[in-house]
């Protein structure tokens, strides 16, 4: 590990360790690591759209909105490439919530959420990403290919 020191003023000081008490930090080395690591993420995703990542895609919707219920789903389908997995909850009478598991290219990604969001009868939506490297493709799991059938699924990079 490296050493860095930094001097802030007192009142970004307090502000920052009222921060750290909030989210359970319990010094500050770790507090700033993370928000380092998280900064540079958000870099790398401005810079790099072409990065892969996996999200989660939520949303509320009134599905009493006329076909708004078959557009979402046939966004999905259209999109099942990048759309993995959907939960489906009933809120209240008339509005539901969605969360869709999603991997790709933070453009695409983006793209598909920002297309989910902006339907008519959408109310709420919000995306959470996060980049990732992963490998997909068509493998075995075994040296003796005999003993396994090839399947396509993803991997974390190493």
């Amino acid at each position: 590990m490296q050493r860095i020191t930094i001097t802030v003023d007192e009142d970004l000081a307090a502000q920052f360790d009222g921060f750290m008490e909030r989210k359970g930090y319990e010094n500050r080395s770790e507090a700033i690591r993370d928000l380092l690591r998280e900064k540079l993420e958000q870099d790398r995703v401005e810079r790099d759209r072409a990065t892969h990542c996996v999200a989660c895609l939520t949303y509320v919707y009134n599905h009493e909105e006329r076909e708004l219920a078959q557009r979402l789903t046939k966004v999905q389908h259209d999109h099942h490439d990048l759309a993995l997995s959907t939960l489906h909850v009933h809120l209240d009478h008339d509005n539901c919530m969605e969360a869709v598991i999603l991997r790709g290219g933070i453009g695409e990604v983006r793209g598909f959420a920002n297309g989910v969001i902006s339907q008519r009868g959408v109310r709420h939506g919000s995306l959470n990403l996060v980049p990732a490297d992963v490998k997909i493709g068509e493998h075995n799991h075994t040296e003796n290919s005999d003993q396994s059938v090839p399947h396509i699924h993803s991997h974390p990079n190493s």
